[in-house]
């Protein structure tokens, strides 16, 4: 039997083994202490974050209880105040484990070989049962089933036992629901964002390519339109005028209506090329495709969930909703559509809505909000389709192909 001081230098050893597997030993240097107290952020906003958070994380690696999420774009400094959490319990004499998630997957992979010095069933309930265990880059890691069956059976013992938990990612809203669902339950976890989340500049969902899009400006913009009469030529002009007046100061509601061809998508695109030249975020989607991402978020296989593009198409800065009318028309699409022009109506969020025809054909609840003149201006595009390349010569009647060549615009 081995005496007391034996048994201490086997738990040493053990420990040490253990600690080989957190790579804990090369971030040993990430300390309050050398930590900077504002982050690494210019935005005076993102400094206030992250010095809330600091303070938050100080709180709990003095008196560990529930759990801390630190969420926020990658080098923000959510792995710095994970290691300091960890190495103050250290110093203090205190157990922590601290893994980095996709490393911990392949040690508890590598614990199957006969050649591996740790079991799994040791590994697997070290991590579980951790007096403090620390969780870093948690989505990082490679999104398969067993992955994440793995990591719902430590996350959720964890939880049942209320045993403190220090988990780092850059989104907690992009995990597997069942992790989230964890992470974001107020009684035990407590959320720390230390940066705000950045809006992509260009976001979107179907439609337009780079190069369909660096083309279509209010400068390439053809007023004069196709075979179009005086009318025709008259929208065109107003709708010109009307989109370079939206795109300067991108208020309430723009609609514009027509056949397909007469320019709507061209406008659309032009006020979105204008604002990301100013450097504002757009979000640019047709309407069939925005239906169809939304229904393909519901797959197990999708990397996006459905709450995120719902929320991100919502609440753009500006949305542009191209080729309405076009969608299927079931009960589940006009409800989506409803939900999110209803959104923006009562937030009065700057949106682009081109319809494909005129508004007759446009279910009840959502042609009452394109109408309101107190939040949306219609212009109607009675021109016909620009890709007809056929226009008759003004001196002889005859047809002439004097724009061939030219970009049609949509």
């Amino acid at each position: 039997m081995p005496c007391k001081c034996t048994e201490n230098e086997f738990e040493q050893e053990h420990l040490s083994r253990l600690e080989r597997y957190s790579n804990l030993g090369s971030l040993t240097r990430l300390t309050f202490d050398n930590l900077l107290p504002r982050g690494r952020s210019s935005d005076p906003q993102n400094q206030e974050l992250f010095s809330h958070c600091c303070q938050v994380a100080r709180d709990f690696a003095q008196e560990p209880k529930g759990w801390l999420v630190l969420s926020g774009p990658s080098s923000c400094g959510k792995t710095h105040l994970a290691a300091a959490i960890a190495n103050y319990r250290l110093q203090g004499g205190h157990q922590a484990f601290f893994m980095i998630v996709p490393d911990l997957l392949d040690h508890l992979r590598t614990t199957f070989s006969p050649s591996s010095d740790i079991a799994y069933d040791e590994l697997f309930e070290r991590v579980r049962n951790a007096p403090l265990l620390v969780l870093d880059d948690l989505g990082s890691q490679s999104s398969t089933p067993w992955a994440g069956e793995k990591l719902f059976q430590i996350l959720n013992h964890r939880f049942n036992a209320e045993l403190p938990t220090v988990v780092t990612t850059i989104d907690p809203e992009e995990l597997d629901e069942r992790l989230a669902a964890k992470l974001r339950d107020p009684a035990i976890a407590r959320q720390c964002d230390l940066e705000k989340p950045q809006l992509p500049l260009f976001q979107q969902v179907g439609g337009l390519s780079s190069q369909f899009l660096a083309d279509k400006t209010f400068e390439t913009f053809d007023a004069r339109g196709m075979n179009a009469d005086g009318k025709g030529r008259d929208s065109l002009q107003i709708a010109l005028r009307e989109a370079r007046q939206f795109a300067e100061t991108p208020e309430n509601w723009l609609v514009l209506t027509g056949v397909h061809g007469c320019g709507k998508t061209h406008l659309a695109a032009a006020i979105a090329n204008y604002q990301l030249r100013a450097g504002r975020p757009v979000f640019f989607t047709v309407v069939p495709d925005l239906l169809d991402h939304l229904r393909s978020t519901f797959s197990p296989e999708s990397r996006v969930t459905y709450d995120r593009v719902f929320e991100s198409v919502k609440t753009s800065p500006l949305l542009i909703l191209d080729d309405l009318g076009t969608e299927s028309n079931t009960s589940w699409a006009q409800e989506k559509l409803y939900q999110i022009l209803n959104y923006r109506y009562n937030s009065q969020l700057a949106t682009v809505i081109t319809v494909a025809g005129f508004l007759e054909g446009i279910e009840g609840r959502l042609s009452s909000r394109l109408t309101d003149p107190k939040i949306s201006i219609v212009i109607p595009i009675v021109a016909p389709d620009y890709r007809s390349q056929i226009k008759p010569s003004e001196n002889t009647g005859t047809p002439s192909q004097s724009r061939r060549g030219r970009r049609p615009a949509r």
